[in-house]
C-alpha cells in the first residue's frame, strides 16, 4: 500500500508544482489536469516496463483512485457555502441547473442513440461537460463503475474544449457588448454557467475584468453544488434501466439496487460546515491544500492505471459528442441566459 501512495504523492506533488506555474495557470492548466498527465506518461513508458514496481504499487494506486478520490470530493464543499446561492440570485441558479439537465440529457441523446458510444462514456463526458469537468467526471466514476479508459477519455475532452473556452470567452465579450444578448454585468454568469473548469472559468473570467471573475466563480460554484442531487438521479436511473432491462429479457426481476454516494452527502456537510465557519479560519486554507493533494493523487493514479492503446480505441466518437457539448455550452448557454433573466427580471 505505501509504495503505490508515495508514488501517486510524489506525481501529485510534481503537479501541483507545475499547476503554479503562471503560464499553465493563464492557460488554466491545473495541477488535476497535470497529473493525469504525469500519471499517463509513466503508467504508459517506464511503469509497464517494471512488472515488479507495478505490482507493489498496484494496491496503493488503487486506494488513491477510489478512496483518496471520495475523500477529495467531500473535501472539495470547503470551497463551497450557501451565502454564494443568495449573492447569485434566483435566475442564477435557475440558470445553472437548466444548463446542467439539458447539457446532459443532449450528452445521452447524442452519445448513445446517434453515435452510439458505450453509456458510460457518454455518461461521464456528459457529466464533465455539465457540472464541474474533472472533478465531476471523477466523482461520477463510481456511480457508474467505468473503466480507467473510458474515465481519462472523459477528463481529456474536458481539457481540450475547457481550455478552448479560455480564449473563446474574451473574444465573444466584446461583439457582445454590440448585440447586448447578455448583460455586460451578467457575463460572469454566462461563463460560469457555461465553462467546464474552475480553473478555466477564472482564466477566461480575468482577461474580461475582475468583477467578471468573482461573478463568474459564483456561478461556477452553485453549479458544482448541484453534484450530488445529479449523483443521486443518475443513481436511481442507471437503478431503473437495469431492472427494465431483465423484465424484457423475461427474467426473474431481482430487487433494484441504487448506488448511494454517500461522499455526495458528506460533500454537502462541508458545504454546511463552510457556510457557518469564520470566513479566516486559518484550518480551511490548509484543508484545501490537502484537498488539492488528495484529487491530484487519485488523477495521478488513474494516469498510471490508463492504457494509452484503449483510449486510441475509443476513436474520434468521444471527441465529436465532446465537441457538440461545447457548442451547446457556447450558444445554447448565452440563449438560456438571456430567456432566463428575462421571464424572471
Amino acid at each position: 500500500m505505501l509504495s503505490g501512495l508515495l508514488l501517486s504523492g510524489a506525481l501529485a506533488l510534481a503537479a501541483i508544482k507545475l499547476g503554479g506555474l503562471p503560464w499553465l495557470q493563464a492557460h488554466g492548466l491545473s495541477a488535476l489536469t497535470m497529473a493525469i498527465i504525469l500519471g499517463i506518461v509513466l503508467g504508459n513508458t517506464l511503469y509497464p516496463l517494471l512488472p515488479r514496481l507495478a505490482a507493489n504499487c498496484g494496491e496503493g494506486v488503487g486506494f488513491s483512485k477510489q478512496t483518496l478520490l471520495r475523500a477529495g470530493v467531500v473535501l472539495y464543499g470547503l470551497r463551497l457555502t450557501f451565502q454564494d446561492i443568495g449573492r447569485l440570485g434566483a435566475a442564477g441558479v435557475v440558470i445553472d441547473a437548466a444548463m446542467l439537465s439539458s447539457t446532459f440529457l443532449l450528452a445521452l441523446l447524442l452519445g448513445i442513440c446517434w453515435l452510439k458510444l458505450e453509456r458510460d462514456t457518454a455518461i461521464l463526458i456528459g457529466a464533465g461537460s455539465a457540472i464541474c469537468g474533472a472533478a465531476a467526471v471523477m466523482a461520477t466514476e463510481p456511480v457508474v463503475r467505468a473503466r480507467s479508459e473510458q474515465v481519462t477519455v472523459a477528463v481529456s475532452t474536458v481539457v481540450v474544449f475547457g481550455t478552448l473556452a479560455i480564449f473563446l470567452y474574451p473574444l465573444l465579450y466584446r461583439p457582445n457588448l454590440a448585440w447586448r444578448l447578455i448583460a455586460p454585468s451578467a457575463f460572469g454568469v454566462y461563463a460560469g454557467s457555461t465553462i467546464h473548469e474552475v480553473a478555466q472559468v477564472v482564466a477566461a473570467a480575468r482577461m474580461v475584468s475582475e468583477d467578471t471573475a468573482g461573478m463568474a466563480v459564483i456561478a461556477k460554484m452553485v453549479r458544482v453544488m448541484m453534484l450530488t442531487p445529479f449523483l443521486l438521479a443518475l443513481s436511481a436511473w442507471l437503478a431503473r434501466r437495469t431492472s427494465q432491462r431483465v423484465n424484457t429479457a423475461g427474467q426473474a426481476q431481482p430487487p433494484v439496487h441504487i448506488t448511494v454516494p454517500w461522499f455526495a452527502f458528506a460533500f454537502i456537510g462541508m458545504v454546511c460546515l463552510n457556510s457557518i465557519l469564520p470566513s479566516d479560519l486559518a484550518l480551511r486554507g490548509s484543508l484545501l491544500d490537502l484537498d488539492t493533494l488528495l484529487l491530484a493523487m487519485a488523477m495521478a493514479a488513474l494516469g498510471l492505471t490508463t492504457h494509452v492503446a484503449a483510449i486510441r480505441r475509443a476513436g474520434l466518437k468521444p471527441l465529436l459528442l465532446a465537441a457538440m457539448l461545447f457548442v451547446w455550452l457556447v450558444v445554447g448557454g448565452a440563449a438560456v441566459n438571456r430567456w432566463v433573466v428575462l421571464l424572471l427580471n
